[in-house]
């Protein structure tokens, strides 16, 4: 028997320290085989790398067609997460929402806590109408997010779903969450403002809709509603310079019209509130606060039969702050319509 012997201090018995078994050869080249393996795996994984970088930068010059193709690319050198999501990224833009889902969900079955897999996934949903799906997948890239943007984005995704499902309490939250971790984005934004109108909190709607204008200075809608707040706050100075600068995009925008009106009457300038009133009604005759400015201008010219129709109409309308309180003063008696 070839080998060392050496003395173990416990028992004093000489044992053979042999050279490798065979077993121990075919260990061995196991394990060469495996890093040899390992070694390949690396390398695929850094071709990818540069596979998935080369196919950002196409994405980024507007070529999405010849970025999937780098795309898939990489995803034959490395299935991956991070691969899948890049060539899902591509259909997006392309507009194959059926490929774009089917790459998501493929991520999602690699790891099911990737963040980034479950907003995209969320962000199917929302494009779907499908409020429950985007609300959970959302909650999920909220949950699992180690970046502050992406969590703000997840947030702010959740609360375009929710407030389309009709829970505008959650949805404020959300849009709030997101706006503190760093993430501005109009179309959740507007939405915000919106609700926030609804709640009659007019100055926090306000603030969010002068962060629009210097966000989307050219969106006709920011100023006109801009100024809306401002009337609704009773700041009848500061909204003229609102609505004057939404008329300036578009002479004939009834709302606009419609608040200029409001502010004239408001200052005594009757001739003019009825000229932008009558404007604002003959292009948006279903505006419930152009019917009330002009029901309260007729109520000045003495016609009390067509104000308090143009105030029945305006009640049925919308609730429109004051409506009730006039038809109760004024048109008590009268035949309703």
């Amino acid at each position: 028997m070839n080998g060392t012997l050496f003395a173990t201090r416990s028992t004093g018995y000489l044992w053979p320290l042999l050279m490798p078994s065979l077993r121990f050869q075919k260990l061995f080249l196991s394990a060469s085989l495996l890093i040899g393996l390992s070694l390949v795996s690396d390398a695929n994984a850094q071709s990818a790398q540069l596979l998935l970088v080369r196919a950002d930068s196409l994405m980024d010059a507007g070529k999405p067609q010849r970025a999937l193709d780098v795309f898939e690319q990489a995803i034959k050198k490395e299935p991956s997460v991070k691969t899948y999501l890049g060539r899902a990224r591509a259909w997006y833009t392309l507009e194959r929402m059926d490929r774009f889902a089917l790459d998501v969900d493929k991520a999602l079955q690699i790891d099911s806590t990737s963040a980034e897999a479950h907003y995209q996934r969320a962000l199917y949903s929302l494009r779907a109408n499908d409020s429950d799906r985007t609300v959970f997948h959302a909650g999920r890239a909220i949950h699992f997010a180690t970046t502050d943007r992406l969590k703000a984005k997840a947030h702010l995704i959740r609360g375009e779903a929710l407030a389309d499902d009709g829970n505008p309490g959650p949805a404020l939250a959300d849009f709030e969450a997101g706006r503190q971790l760093g993430v501005e984005d109009p179309i959740p934004m507007r939405m915000q403002a919106r609700l926030y109108d609804a709640q009659d909190r007019h100055a926090d709607a306000l603030a969010i809709l002068e962060r629009l204008c210097e966000l989307e200075p050219n969106d006709i809608g920011h100023w006109t509603n801009r100024g809306f707040e401002l009337l609704m706050l009773e700041r009848y100075d500061e909204a003229m310079p609102m609505i004057e600068r939404a008329l300036e995009y578009d002479k004939d925008e009834p709302v606009a019209l419609s608040n200029r009106a409001y502010v004239n009457m408001m200052r005594n300038k009757n001739d003019e509130a009825w000229a932008d009133v009558e404007r604002s009604i003959r292009n948006f005759p279903s505006n419930p606060y152009a019917l009330r400015t002009r029901a309260m201008l007729r109520l000045r010219r003495g016609d009390r039969v067509k104000a308090c129709e143009d105030l029945g109409l305006s009640k049925a309308l919308g609730d429109v702050p004051g409506v009730d309180e006039l038809i109760r003063d004024n048109c008590a008696g009268l035949p309703q319509r």
